[in-house]
């Protein structure tokens, strides 16, 4: 039985004609543009920590928790741009609005090269985490309008693994043009790696413009026939038609559990990646003096690396269990608590510490589990509402990274970072609970539709046979 089940699930049988044509289409052009997008998003993104531990720190003259004060200004930036994003989607094409965003942070990527203090960075940073702002929320949003409950989560993952690919990447250019490119042109190797990073953005920014499909009821893509077009419709549920952003629709919005159960998920979920998000393993080697350059930007891509496997591995075992994203819920918690204590140790030795941190990339799998149970949880409601509460969740989870961070992962709490070890347990816990209390809704929710559509289908076929019998009597 178990093997049939895999079996059905890797040949996925599609219901209607063209379907497999037209999903195999929509992963090429929607996937392939999406997952670049996040790659350079991350890879401009992440190569902040990278350029300070490869000399930007002592160039520039960093002084204190600086380093996290760049990671919340541009934190800020994220928070201020991620609902009007996802907003900008219904009035502008996502053909449109991805790639202008790509092009305006590739340039302040470049522009960071020219940094002469700190304050330069955090300018650039805050304007640049308004534009980077749009592009996790705005493609889980996209997903979720294109695929089907059964393809999102690992479509999903493959998303999220693409972000994670360019935090890994990032590491091993940063050692390839500091070994080669350090000094040309009377520039620093961390400079040159900002110049290469947005010049790589611009193509990708291109390629959207000319192919993305934009949503199904809005694409106008070439490579899509009439029959596609309506095929990708039919593909989701019909729900009510979008409201207008009025204080009737914010009451909708602050009324509903939705909101609230998933924007706390993924403000808990946010922290439990803070050990990844804050680069600890980098600032723990850093701290100790005892590695190179190279070593320093090499050893840490270990972390994503854990991270892609595991995302991939949950996003499709969740998809194969019918949805069961609840799952990975209760992973992190275990991860969280686990690691924290081995890092806690007074008897933790340098390989233990090195294998915590590896271990605690593989929560970056709630990123793509957790949006898709989100989709998948509002797919009857009204677009506007999904819209919301998708952007809310991240901006929630930025809201309390900005201050978090400082809190507990100061970069000058390096190597230890008792404080955050132990914030991490008790966001774990934390964790587990919610997590409990959600499957609960969803579940309810889930019944109580399954529920209405059995009593319509029911009032269906008495109106039929009622019907049947008027044109009896006649």
């Amino acid at each position: 039985m178990a093997f049939k089940r895999i079996r059905e699930y890797v040949s996925h049988p599609y219901e209607h004609p063209g379907e497999r044509k037209l999903v195999q289409k929509l992963d090429f052009f929607i996937l392939t543009f999406c997952c670049m997008m996040y790659f350079t998003n991350y890879l401009d993104r992440s190569n902040l920590a990278n350029a300070y531990v490869s000399g930007m720190k002592e160039e520039l003259g960093f002084e204190g928790n600086q380093y996290n004060v760049i990671n919340t200004v541009f934190t800020v930036g994220y928070i201020i741009g991620a609902i009007p994003s996802n907003l900008a989607l219904y009035h502008l094409k996502p053909r449109i609005f991805f790639p202008t965003m790509m092009i305006i942070w590739g340039a302040l990527t470049m522009v960071t090269a020219a940094a002469r203090h700190p304050g330069d960075i955090m300018a650039i940073r805050f304007f640049q985490g308004l534009a980077e702002s749009s592009t996790f929320v705005g493609t889980h949003y996209i997903l979720g309008s294109w695929y089907t409950a059964r393809e999102l989560g690992k479509r999903s993952g493959i998303f999220t693994s693409s972000g994670l690919a360019g935090t890994m990447f990032g590491g091993f250019l940063q050692t390839a043009i500091h070994s080669s490119l350090s000094g040309a042109k009377g520039l620093s190797g961390w400079r040159w790696l900002f110049i290469i990073d947005g010049l790589i953005t611009l193509p990708i920014a291109i390629y959207g413009l000319c192919l993305f499909p934009d949503t199904p009821s809005t694409t106008s893509a070439f490579y899509l026939t009439s029959s596609e077009r309506a095929l990708a419709i039919s593909r989701v549920p019909e729900v009510p038609e979008r409201r207008p952003w009025n204080l009737a629709f914010l009451k909708r919005v602050f009324s509903s559990w939705y909101w609230y159960g998933f924007v706390m998920l993924w403000i808990i979920a946010g922290e439990t990646e803070s050990f990844s998000s804050n680069s600890l393993l980098a600032l723990y080697m850093k701290s100790t003096k005892n590695y190179t350059v190279s070593q320093l930007n090499n050893y840490p891509t270990g972390v994503p690396a854990v991270g892609i496997i595991s995302t991939l591995f949950w996003a499709t075992l969740t998809d194969f269990l019918g949805g069961k994203r609840y799952l990975v819920g209760y992973w992190i918690g275990i991860t969280g608590i686990v690691t924290s204590a081995m890092i806690l140790s007074p008897h933790a030795s340098v390989a233990s510490i090195f294998g915590a941190y590896y271990w605690a990339g593989s929560v970056y799998a709630c990123q793509a589990t957790f949006f898709a149970w989100a989709n998948d949880a509002m797919r009857y409601e009204e677009d506007s509402l999904r819209a919301v509460v998708i952007a809310s969740m991240n901006t929630g989870s930025n809201a309390v990274n900005a201050w978090w961070s400082l809190l507990f992962y100061s970069a000058n709490f390096a190597p230890k970072f008792t404080k955050g070890m132990w914030a991490m347990i008790g966001t774990c816990i934390a964790m587990v609970i919610w997590t409990s209390g959600l499957l609960y809704m969803t579940s309810r929710a889930e019944k109580r539709r399954v529920i209405e559509v059995r009593e319509e289908r029911e009032d269906d076929k008495s109106f039929e046979a009622a019907a049947v019998d008027a044109d009896i009597k006649v």
